[in-house]
């Protein structure tokens, strides 16, 4: 098995993706597997996100977005949900110092208005203290569903065109753009899932029409460096054609 350090190597840091989307997925089953509580894989992808998010602004990686809380894990128990919440907010609190010593400026995507007042002022702080940065842009989706995204979308616009400040004639895959939640950013060069399932869970419908896509069997609290460089030495091997024939 090739070691961090030869992976490292192979590496071509001239061709990575500008825009990597992960779906941080298995936290419950890592907890299964070491007997311990659901809150306490939770904890431990915490973690995992600490180490990514680090290592992605070394290699010089411009932007994260992190699936960490969907529309549909509002279905979850209350006291998982409320524990979720709690750990959000530490999460917050203990990385604003580091946000900002590591130049990396933090965005929000999804239904926020849905979050916990106190969840909704933390975010509302740490973005206003990083928004002078200009290092990796860490985008944390949260209550974030990708089909209610669409659905906002088409009515924000049907709207303005009733009111007339927008002509139909004006909609296009750009101006459709705009008026997502991830506007103003690309679309992910690389989506990368956990835990081994193929599926994309209502994650960024529209944005990654065209994404790469890598699934790894390893569990999100296990998801470190090797995994990562593992993901983008698979993405750098493929050829990205976005619908056009093969050069030559």
């Amino acid at each position: 098995m090739a070691s961090y350090r030869d992976l490292l190597k192979l590496l071509d840091k001239k061709r990575l993706p500008g825009h990597i989307a992960i779906i941080m997925d298995g936290n419950g089953r890592w907890a299964k597997k070491h007997n311990r509580r659901r809150i306490e894989g939770h904890r431990e992808g915490a973690k995992a996100i600490r180490k990514v998010v680090r290592f992605c602004g070394e290699l010089g990686i411009k932007i994260v977005t992190l699936f960490a809380f969907s529309t549909e894990n509002w279905d979850r128990p209350k006291r998982e949900i409320q524990a979720l919440m709690n750990l959000l907010l530490k999460f917050l609190r203990r990385e604003a110092d580091n946000l900002k010593k590591n130049n990396i400026r933090l965005l929000v995507s999804g239904q926020i208005e849905r979050l916990p007042g106190r969840v909704q002022s933390e975010l509302s702080k740490s973005m206003n203290a990083t928004k002078g940065n200009n290092g990796l842009i860490l985008n944390l989706a949260l209550s974030y569903g990708g089909r209610q995204e669409i659905v906002q979308a088409c009515r924000q616009i049907a709207m303005e065109v009733s009111e007339k400040q927008k002509k139909i004639e004006e909609i296009d895959e750009e101006f459709f753009k705009g008026y997502l939640y991830t506007a103003g950013l690309p679309d992910p060069d690389l989506l990368i899932r956990t835990s081994g399932e193929f599926r994309v869970s209502n994650f960024l419908l529209w944005q990654i029409a065209y994404s790469e896509i890598y699934v790894t069997p390893v569990l999100w609290p296990d998801f470190g460096r090797r995994e990562l460089l593992l993901g983008l030495i698979d993405y750098q091997k493929r050829e990205r054609r976005f619908g056009r024939l093969r050069n030559g």
